[in-house]
């Protein structure tokens, strides 16, 4: 089964489907070895893992296109990924949902934000007109190539313009055809319910810790009636404190003895990346390769040349 068609059947399951962030294609393993059947990875882990920098809109399509590539080859789980405002117009909104498309994404979502973008929960936004994002919606979903691409409408209209405008502009964009919808930081649990009442289409939760959102747990959150949460930085925050935590101890020790009972061990992040599976690949190429050569020997054949053919006298 395509992981785009896993993906929606996720998302359509009774069940709400939980989404850990990846920081990296290390993390990506982590989340498919804890069990997890989808993850997602954001903006603002991506320009902190690649530039120790804010998420304020730095990276560009390509760079985030190469990014989620490397992550679905590190994992067969499927990958919702950030397309930011769509990087400009109605045209470069197709062929961003064409490069995310080429690197595996099972689907993606799209935000009404001004470019440059910031976070969803750091001050300063502002959002474009609802028209100009419904536009924008409907060149995604003509844009993709695998219909089972799940494209999601993301507005952050409710702390520029109130709830009120960011109901709306959910209405509109789930009628032009999104898939999932999503309402930017939520304040309070009277905003989540009336998200969730007035808004007649599959919606994602985002848990991010300590930001503007009242964090709720999955049932509370399927209960109220999300069918998808995201909890896109958890794992950002947690590597900034462990290797922030290891330095101090190495600086001050001057040896990461104290701390290593928190790590991996050798052979430990060896099987955590595959190695022995990579081995056992090799092996396997090298065995064919010497059947063949054994092979054409026994048929007094040097194995030169191209396979079948004669040997001139």
């Amino acid at each position: 089964m395509r992981r785009t068609t896993r993906f929606r059947r996720l998302v359509e399951a009774k069940e709400i489907l939980m989404m850990p962030g990846a920081h990296d294609a290390l993390c990506a393993r982590l989340i498919e070895a804890a069990g997890f059947q989808a993850l997602t990875a954001g903006g603002y882990s991506a320009t902190a893992g690649l530039l120790g920098q804010p998420d304020t809109g730095q990276l560009t399509m390509s760079e985030m296109a190469d990014f989620y590539a490397r992550l679905c080859d590190a994992t067969a789980l499927p990958l919702f990924a950030d397309a930011d405002t769509g990087y400009g117009n109605v045209t470069n909104v197709a062929r961003t949902i064409r490069a995310y498309e080429r690197a595996g994404v099972a689907g993606l979502f799209i935000e009404d934000q001004v470019a440059p973008k910031r976070c969803g929960h750091m001050a300063g936004k502002a959002v474009i007109p609802t028209e100009e994002m419904v536009a924008k919606v409907k060149a995604a979903l003509d844009a993709r190539v695998d219909g089972d691409m799940m494209i999601m409408a993301r507005t952050d209209a409710l702390t520029v313009n109130g709830l009120d405008d960011a109901i709306e502009r959910a209405q509109r964009y789930r009628e032009a055809g999104a898939d999932l919808i999503f309402v930017e930081s939520p304040r309070s649990m009277a905003e989540i319910k009336r998200i969730c009442t007035e808004i007649d289409a599959p919606l994602m939760a985002n848990n991010i810790e300590a930001g503007l959102t009242p964090y709720l747990t999955t049932k509370e959150l399927q209960k109220v009636g999300y069918a998808v949460v995201a909890y896109p930085v958890a794992a950002t925050y947690a590597v900034a404190r462990a290797v922030g935590e290891l330095m101090a101890t190495l600086k001050r020790d001057g040896t990461t003895a104290a701390y290593r009972k928190r790590m991996l061990r050798f052979d430990e992040f060896n099987a955590l990346v595959g190695l022995d599976t990579l081995r056992r690949t090799e092996a396997d190429k090298m065995d064919f390769a010497h059947d063949l050569m054994a092979r054409a020997e026994r048929r007094g054949k040097p194995g030169r040349g191209k396979p079948g053919a004669k040997r001139r006298k």
